[in-house]
């Protein structure tokens, strides 16, 4: 055989072989997030990060992500975001995990800590210092 015939015969075995493959899975469905949290609203920074962040999912996922932002006081008291996901009433909170370190002391390690890691330092314990593992291991003991 030739190497042009074999070139030519592979080439439109790949093309009938690459037209029979799936379309990539796409979600059509929309889903609906609670998003509590324990800024005010349009506080600057922390709480119109919160915002910026729940269009931003909505806008990044075309729509079918569409989240709901609930500020401080808005559906819940501002130290009350935890419980209120814990319970399945809301899908997530925009927070300080310290907020919550009576409810597990390792907390506070995960999130800021007053004069403790800068955000280059915490990034470096997470990922390659073993605090990924600590993470995940200490994530499911508040139930």
């Amino acid at each position: 055989m030739e190497r042009r015939d074999f070139l030519r015969k592979a080439g439109a075995g790949t093309a009938v072989a690459a037209g029979t493959l799936a379309a990539p899975a796409i979600v059509k469905a929309r889903t609906e997030i609670a998003m509590v949290s324990t800024w005010p609203r349009d506080f600057p920074g922390l709480g119109t990060g919160a915002q910026r962040f729940a269009a931003s999912l909505a806008e990044l996922s075309d729509g079918r992500m569409n989240v709901t932002y609930y500020a401080a006081g808005e559906r819940v008291k501002p130290f009350d975001s935890f419980d209120e996901v814990a319970s399945g009433n809301a899908q997530m909170y925009h927070a300080a995990d310290y907020y919550w370190k009576g409810k597990h002391p390792a907390w506070a390690y995960f999130t800021a800590v007053p004069f403790g890691m800068v955000l280059a330092e915490i990034n470096a314990w997470i990922q390659f210092g073993g605090g990924q593992e600590l993470w995940d291991a200490y994530s499911g003991s508040w139930r």
